[in-house]
C-alpha cells in the first residue's frame, strides 16, 4: 500500500479508505454465534454490506485512478441520478457531508465513500428540501387533505381512553383535518368530547380546542379543518360557538357570500381554522329510524317527510352564533345512494359517507363521484364495525377524488403506511394537489371513471432492489430468529386504479444481516399520478407468521429517478435508524 502525502490527516484517511475497499472487495465475512442450549452453539459466516457489482461498474465508468473527483460525481449526478440542477457546488456539499463517514479525500472518494454516498439519507428518492412546490391557489375541493377519524381516542373505538395527545401527534405529523364527536355531558350543561354511545372516556372541549390552537401550525402553515360532529341542542351549541370564537380568535375563518359556489384555496387560508359541521337532527332521524312499518310506500312516505323536516331543523333549530361558525358546510344524504351526488349548482358542500357507501357508488357511478368531487368535497369514515379502530384501502376513496378519507391514525397497518406515503408528497404539508385528470372532463362532458379497462399505458416504472443494510443495528441478534440469522424477502407493489395495481416478490436470502437480491420488476402504469409504491421486507420464517421487518411508501409523482437510499420504517410509521434499501428508479414514457 503506497503511501505518498505527508499530512498526517490525509495519511489516516487515504488508509482507512482503501482498507475499507479491500475489504469490500475480498467479500470480508464475519462470524456469528448463536446459542442453541448450554453446551451447543451454532456459527455462521455472514457478509457485510458491500457494492453490488453494477454499483462497481459504475464507478469504474465515472471514475479515474480508483477516485471520483468532483467533476466526474456531477457527472454522474447529471447523466444517472438526473440532477439537471445540480452544480459543482452541490457535489463539493455531498463531499462534505462524507467526511463524517470518514470516506472522503480532498483528491476525490473511493468506491466506499461512493457506497456510502448512494446509502445516505441525502441521497432519498424524494426530493430532500421539504418545501411545497404544487399550486396552493386553487379552490380546497381540488387537494386530497389529510384526515384524521375520531382525533380524540387513543385506541379502539369501543373503550379506550379519550385525550388531547392523539390530536397533538397528529397535527405535528402533518394532519390537517381534526374530527371532535360534541355531546352533551351527563347534566346537560356543557358539551365535552366522547365517541357516544361506547364506553370511551370523556375528554374536556377546551382543552381539545387548546390544543388544536397550540399546534395547528408546528408543521405546516396550511389550513387546519376542525369537523365537528356535533350531537348538541341550541343552548349548548351557543356556548361551542362562544368557547370556540374566544379560543382561535383572529385564526378562525369567517365564510363570505363569496366562497358560497366555490371554496377558497390553500393560499389564501394560511394560518387559518375552519369549521365544518352541520346542526344536530338526532331526534328526527330516531323518528326516521324508527319508522316501524311493512307497507314500504307508507314507510318511503313518512322517510320523505323526515327529511324534508330534518332540513328545515337545519336551518331554524341552529344557534346564529354557531351556524355564522361554518365555514365547510355538511350536507345531508338526500334522497339516499340515488341522489347524493347531484350536488347543488348554487352552493359547494361538504358530504360524508361511509367507507361501504363509497365502495357501492363505485361500483356503478364512479364518474359521478368524481365529478361530484371537483366542486364539493367528499369525506369518507370508516365503517361502524371497525371497533378495533383499523382502516380501509384509501385509494378506493383518492381515485374517485375524494378530498377527506379520514382515518384512524393511531392505528397500525398498509392502508396507514399508504396514508403517511401519499401525504410526503408536496414538501408535507399535509395538501396534495389532485391530479388533472380528477379535474377535468372530456369532450363529451364525461368524468374520469378509475374503473375503466380501455385506459391506455402512460410509463412503465423500473425498480430495481440491490440489496440492505442496518438491520444488525436496529434489531438485536435474536429478533427475527433465535438460532439463525434471518432470512429475508422484499415485497413491491404499485396502489393505484384497479389496472394498475400489483405486487411482487423477491427471492429470500438465507442466514444473511446484509441481504442481496439484485432483482428488477416493471410496473406498466395508466395512472401514474395516482400511484404509490409500496416495499415491505419480511423475516421468512416456514413454521410461523413471517416477522415484520420494516416498509415504505412512496408517492410515485415525487420518486426521483437513479440510484437511492431508501429508508425503511416501522409499524407505527417511525423511521428506522440504520435499515434502508439500495434501490434504482427508472422512469420510461411509452
Amino acid at each position: 500500500m503506497a503511501l505518498f502525502w505527508s499530512d498526517k490527516n490525509d495519511l489516516l484517511i487515504e488508509a482507512t479508505t482503501q482498507i475499507r475497499t479491500l475489504l469490500c472487495g475480498e467479500n470480508k465475512r464475519m462470524k456469528e454465534s448463536f446459542k442453541v442450549c448450554f453446551c451447543c452453539v451454532r456459527s455462521f459466516k455472514v457478509k457485510t454490506s458491500e457494492p453490488p457489482q453494477e454499483i462497481k461498474t459504475l464507478f469504474e465508468d465515472y471514475s479515474g485512478d480508483g477516485r471520483m473527483s468532483v467533476d466526474e460525481m456531477l457527472r454522474f449526478v447529471i447523466q444517472v441520478q438526473g440532477e439537471k440542477h445540480a452544480d459543482s457546488n452541490y457535489v463539493k456539499d455531498i463531499f462534505h457531508r462524507l467526511k463524517h463517514h470518514g470516506v472522503f479525500h480532498p483528491r476525490g472518494i473511493h468506491l466506499e465513500g461512493f457506497y456510502r454516498y448512494l446509502l445516505s439519507d441525502f441521497n432519498s428518492p424524494l426530493p430532500p428540501s421539504g418545501e411545497v412546490w404544487q399550486d396552493m391557489n386553487q379552490p380546497l375541493s381540488h387537494y386530497f387533505l389529510y384526515t384524521g377519524h375520531n382525533s380524540y381516542l387513543t385506541g379502539n373505538q369501543l373503550n379506550s381512553r379519550s385525550s388531547t395527545g392523539p390530536i397533538v401527534k397528529a397535527l405535528r405529523s402533518g394532519v390537517r383535518v381534526i374530527e371532535l364527536d360534541l355531546w352533551p355531558n351527563s347534566s346537560g350543561t356543557e358539551a365535552e368530547v366522547r365517541h357516544g354511545g361506547t364506553l370511551t372516556s370523556t375528554e374536556d372541549l377546551q382543552k381539545c380546542l387548546n390544543a388544536v390552537k397550540e399546534n395547528a401550525f408546528a408543521v405546516s402553515e396550511y389550513p387546519v379543518v376542525l369537523t365537528l360532529e356535533d350531537h348538541l341542542p341550541p343552548d349548548l351549541q351557543k356556548k361551542v360557538a362562544k368557547m370556540v370564537s374566544k379560543t382561535f380568535g383572529g385564526t378562525l375563518f369567517r365564510c363570505t357570500d363569496e366562497y358560497k359556489e366555490r371554496f377558497p384555496s390553500p393560499e389564501a387560508l394560511k394560518n387559518k381554522i375552519l369549521i365544518s359541521t352541520k346542526p344536530p337532527k338526532e331526534y328526527l332521524q330516531t323518528q326516521v329510524s324508527q319508522s316501524a312499518t311493512t307497507d314500504e310506500s307508507v314507510k318511503a312516505k313518512k322517510v320523505a317527510d323526515a327529511e324534508e323536516l330534518i332540513q328545515e331543523e337545519d336551518e331554524e333549530t341552529v344557534a346564529i352564533e354557531y351556524r355564522d361558525l361554518i365555514s365547510i358546510h355538511a350536507g345531508n344524504r338526500k334522497g339516499g345512494l340515488k341522489n347524493c351526488l347531484n350536488g347543488d349548482p348554487n352552493r359547494v358542500i361538504r358530504l360524508s359517507m361511509s367507507e361501504q357507501w363509497l365502495e357501492t357508488l363505485a361500483k356503478n357511478r364512479g364518474s359521478d363521484l368524481v365529478k361530484f368531487t371537483q366542486r364539493n368535497i367528499l369525506r369518507i369514515f370508516p365503517k361502524t364495525t371497525r371497533f378495533d379502530s383499523s382502516n380501509y384501502d384509501p385509494l378506493v376513496g383518492w381515485i374517485h377524488g375524494a378530498q377527506m378519507v379520514a382515518f384512524n391514525m393511531q392505528s397500525h397497518g398498509r392502508f396507514l403506511w399508504m396514508m403517511q406515503g401519499m401525504f410526503k408528497a408536496n414538501g408535507g404539508c399535509g395538501y396534495v394537489k389532485k391530479p388533472d385528470v380528477l379535474l377535468s372532463n372530456g369532450l363529451g362532458g364525461e368524468s374520469f371513471d378509475p374503473s375503466s379497462k380501455s385506459l391506455q399505458i402512460k410509463t412503465v416504472l423500473k425498480v430495481k432492489i440491490y440489496n440492505g443494510e442496518g438491520w444488525n443495528l436496529d434489531f438485536p441478534q435474536d429478533y427475527f430468529d433465535r438460532y439463525s440469522p434471518p432470512d429475508f424477502y422484499a415485497k413491491i407493489g404499485i396502489a393505484g386504479i384497479p389496472l394498475d395495481t400489483t405486487s411482487y416478490r423477491t427471492e429470500t436470502d438465507t442466514d444473511e444481516w446484509f441481504p442481496v437480491w439484485d432483482k428488477e420488476f416493471e410496473f406498466p402504469l395508466r395512472v401514474p399520478e395516482l400511484a404509490l409504491l409500496y416495499i415491505t421486507v419480511k423475516d421468512y420464517d416456514s413454521n410461523t407468521q413471517n416477522d415484520f421487518a420494516g416498509q415504505t411508501c412512496l408517492p410515485l409523482s415525487e420518486i426521483r429517478p437513479g440510484i437511492r437510499a431508501v429508508r425503511l420504517h416501522d409499524r407505527a410509521g417511525e423511521v428506522l435508524k440504520h435499515a434502508r434499501l439500495l434501490v434504482r428508479f427508472v422512469l420510461e414514457p411509452r
